[in-house]
């Protein structure tokens, strides 16, 4: 796990991580997290939660904007996620996907990951190494 990897062991956050599309993705309640896995966990989740019923251009600025003023572990989780996601991408473009359309999601994770800066050294180069990775393949190809 990448967030076990920088060193973070917290089991609340780590718990976090792992559950941090959950309310976005599936019927579970804020209040079944609270329950299960206490409000600390429930609270990150929240706080990395987009409202869907918002439009996607929407939610994506809204995640350039709230970055910085985010709480540590959030930092720390959506650093973890923008990670996953880039390394997937790089590894495994999602079928269908344009180089254009993969180029934007970079970029924007780019923006999202410079508002969390200052949260974790080890993320971050490790988000800029695979970045850089990306458009260096992208060169070669």
């Amino acid at each position: 796990m990448v967030l076990n990897d920088a060193g973070v062991e917290d089991p609340e956050i780590l718990a976090a991580a792992l559950l941090h599309d959950t309310l976005e993705d599936t019927e579970t309640s804020a209040e079944e997290l609270d329950v299960a896995f206490g409000p600390r966990v429930r609270g990150w989740v929240e706080e990395l939660t987009d409202d869907k019923t918002l439009p996607k251009h929407v939610r994506k600025r809204q995640q350039v904007e709230k970055a910085p003023a985010a709480t540590h572990e959030a930092k720390l989780i959506k650093l973890a996620d923008k990670i996953c996601n880039v390394r997937d991408i790089l590894d495994h473009p999602p079928k269908g996907w344009s180089r254009e359309r993969c180029e934007d999601y970079l970029f924007w994770s780019r923006e999202v990951v410079d508002g969390l800066r200052g949260a974790s050294q080890v993320l971050e180069e490790r988000f800029d190494k695979l970045y850089s990775a990306f458009f260096k393949a992208r060169q070669h190809t």
